[in-house]
């Protein structure tokens, strides 16, 4: 018989149509959720106190490099510019297998330290199927649930050298992945594309069209500055290539018209609000989406620059969408706005329901309800920083730390309980990762 958890007497916020629960109870039935109610009974269920809890869906973190955890705040200081030159062409080309293995587990276990139960990995540091091996391992060593998304390393071309925006997606290595690991429970691959962005349109057709021809999610990086292929979305779409399955990172440059089409073609966007501000690539398209009726989900990016958090990437977002429309409104008015623009239950959803939708798995995650897999956070609501509650969605995304990170679980099993990571060891893999995060900075010389 499948083992049960009854969680009793929490503040429940479910992101669903079945609203919010001042006081109600959780019944876990093996990975799913099968009761969210007022009061529960279930006496074979084992029982945990859920009074002074207030209980989200697991985080979703929708776009990040877990390759670079070895680098954190490397990278601080750094330009869009500079991070192409310093992290593609020179620090990620002496990365071994091992490096990735260490930097995927470590960053994953993090993760799930800090509230996220689904990591979409961007894996582009990938040179060889070892590589891509490793990464993975990490991944499901960790017990997050991953969708891996199986990018290509970005070096700069050596004489005589093929550029990598001329190389197609080497479908054979994403076909051998997904044979590999088909019927993980916790575990999906993707593919993590160039984009007429940064390739060449005969690149962009191949690689939207191995996509479509897969079944897979096709995530692109598209950024400002000049594009490689400045015609390419018009030509992907004639050729029939643009659908929900493609999602498009950061967004920038892309006209508002560009925005509202591709949005009515289901494609989705992933923004990295804190990134992006930081490293130049422009102001997050939250706002250009929401005029449009849409929302995009939320990623950290990169842990070589801020924190891999993602409340504090829902809270980053909210804050500079709020800023934009108030400078906005002053402009046109002279004054304040009367109320805000967006509301803390949205940038909730950013991390939550909008991140299953870009990974086309609503009907799974994202949100808490009966038959969804039992992905969930207990947030401490009785700590010093989050008392009182008034709003329990307001104090889970404006007031919220990693300290009040009480217990998180994934398909049903602990993960984290009373603040602590379960069933690993910490301290040799944190020495693996010093080791290697030293190694890789000293061959480069920084």
């Amino acid at each position: 018989m499948a083992q049960r958890t009854l969680i009793k007497g929490a503040t429940i916020i479910t992101m669903d149509a079945q609203g919010d629960l001042p006081q109600g109870d959780i019944l876990v039935t093996g990975d799913r959720l099968t009761e969210i109610a007022p009061v529960i009974h279930a006496d074979d269920a084992a029982v945990v106190d859920g009074t002074g809890f207030i209980i989200i869906p697991g985080l979703i973190n929708a776009h990040m490099h877990t390759w670079q955890t070895a680098l954190r705040g490397l990278a601080a200081n750094w330009t869009l510019m500079e991070y192409f030159q310093k992290m593609h062409a020179g620090l990620a080309t002496v990365f071994t297998p091992q490096d990735l293995y260490i930097a995927t587990l470590m960053g994953a276990l993090n993760q799930i330290n800090c509230g996220t139960t689904t990591l979409a990995d961007w894996c582009h540091n990938n040179p060889t199927p070892d590589h891509n091996d490793a990464a993975i391992s990490g991944l499901l060593e960790s017990g997050i649930r991953a969708a891996f998304f199986h990018g290509t390393a970005k070096p700069d071309p050596k004489p005589g050298q093929t550029p990598f925006w001329e190389v197609p997606h080497p479908r054979a290595e994403v076909e051998r992945l997904l044979k590999a690991h088909q019927g993980q429970p916790l575990l999906s691959v993707q593919a993590a594309v160039l984009g007429p962005h940064y390739a060449t349109l005969s690149v962009a057709m191949h690689d939207f069209a191995m996509a479509k021809d897969l079944g897979l999610i096709a995530s692109l990086h598209q950024g400002g500055g000049p594009a490689r292929t400045p015609d390419g979305w018009e030509k992907l779409e004639a050729a029939g290539l643009l659908g929900d399955n493609i999602n498009i990172v950061h967004g920038h440059a892309l006209t508002d018209e560009q925005l509202k089409r591709f949005c009515d073609l289901g494609m989705s966007f992933s923004a990295a609000a804190e990134s992006e501000m930081s490293q130049g690539h422009g102001f997050p398209i939250t706002g250009r989406l929401k005029a449009i009726g849409k929302a995009p989900s939320l990623g950290v990016d990169l842990e070589c620059v801020l924190s891999g958090d993602m409340l504090t990437q829902a809270r980053v977002a909210l804050g500079m969408q709020r800023s934009l429309d108030n400078f906005a409104f002053r402009g046109a008015y002279g004054g304040i706005p009367p109320t805000s623009t967006v509301t803390t239950r949205e940038a909730l959803a950013w991390v939550t329901v909008e991140g299953a939708r870009m990974l086309k798995a609503s009907h799974r995650i994202g949100s808490l309800a009966a038959g969804k897999q039992a992905d969930l956070v207990m947030v401490r609501a009785t700590d010093l920083n989050m008392q009182p509650v008034h709003d329990a969605v307001s104090t889970v995304v404006m007031q919220t730390s990693l300290s009040n990170i009480d217990s998180v679980m994934v398909a049903g099993q602990w993960k984290k309980r009373h603040g602590q990571l379960l069933n690993v060891d910490l301290k040799p893999k944190l020495a693996a990762l010093q080791a290697s995060g030293e190694k890789i900075v000293a061959a480069l010389g920084l």
